[in-house]
């Protein structure tokens, strides 16, 4: 395949893994709209039980911006306290990182692209023959099977370009590279409005070899912040409740970012102590746990 069919398969199956995301999150959260609110609202009564909520919320709309924006609105409305939604967005950012192990652990080492199309089926008929919540449900399970879809294509389509894109060609691994990498990583973010299609296509690149796990851990740390930027808009007009939880939500992520910044090395020399060379093998793994990693400790 020459260049620009390759380009065209990366671009089509960034777009189709984004198109998975928005139908598969349409669909959950039809499912489970009501019943999210009220969990939200009934199961933080601290910042710890807050979190909790926040990351198994999260898990299952595969969205955070979706969940701090809720946050956001509800304490503008006087639903929850200004601590209650600071767990919620505490946990969110942990319940985002999902969507990179399904990526890592199915995406990858199953290949399992080409089973999800019968799931596509399925789900795209439940869809067209259901009403309500079976509807909803059909929606979901086409958007999931998109996903897969999209990766499949992502790999195929970025294959074709490890001589143009490679760790050399990157910012290099020093601070000022890494910063870098941060705010590439924050704008890929802002402009696609989804961490999920930045860490999943971060980790189709890592998996290809065409950048290294250092560029990868920056790129990632950069998404992570890049999710603030939604929150942020929600509080245009709000109350001064929503605004101390949206500027919270930015200094949080900036404060963990910092954090994982500075965890990078002490990272990569755990995982080369354990066994040499397995951060190579396991790159994918080991960027995802990375991830989990900073943002429990965040």
């Amino acid at each position: 395949m020459n260049d620009t069919t390759l380009l065209l398969e990366a671009v089509g199956g960034l777009g189709l893994f984004l198109l998975g995301m928005v139908i598969m999150t349409d669909g959950l959260r039809t499912v489970a709209g009501d019943a999210i609110r009220h969990f939200l609202m009934k199961f933080t009564r601290t910042p710890l039980s807050g979190a909790a909520t926040g990351a198994v919320t999260t898990a299952l709309l595969q969205s955070s911006s979706a969940t701090t924006v809720a946050a956001v609105g509800f304490v503008g409305a006087g639903l929850l306290s200004f601590p209650s939604a600071l767990g919620i967005i505490f946990g969110a950012n942990i319940g985002t990182t999902i969507t990179g192990w399904l990526v890592a652990l199915l995406g990858f080492k199953l290949k399992i692209g080409t089973l999800m199309l019968p799931v596509i089926l399925a789900g795209t008929l439940l869809r067209l023959f259901s009403t309500g919540r079976r509807a909803a449900t059909g929606l979901g399970l086409a958007g999931f099977g998109l996903i897969f879809i999209g990766i499949d294509f992502m790999q195929s389509g970025m294959s074709g370009f490890d001589n143009l894109i490679s760790p050399e060609r990157l910012p290099g691994d020093t601070l000022g590279g890494r910063l870098l990498l941060v705010l590439l990583g924050m704008l890929a973010t802002v402009i696609t409005q989804s961490s999920s299609a930045g860490v999943a296509t971060t980790l189709t690149l890592l998996f290809a070899g065409m950048v290294s796990f250092h560029q990868a851990a920056a790129l990632v740390i950069g998404m992570d912040v890049g999710t603030t930027f939604t929150a942020l808009l929600a509080t245009v007009g709000g109350t001064t409740g929503a605004r101390r939880t949206g500027l919270s939500h930015v200094i949080y992520n900036l404060i963990t970012a910092m954090l994982a910044l500075l965890l990078i090395d002490i990272y990569v020399a755990g995982w080369e102590s354990l066994a040499t060379g397995m951060l190579v093998q396991q790159g994918e793994i080991a960027l995802v746990a990375f991830h989990t990693l900073f943002n429990i400790l965040g």
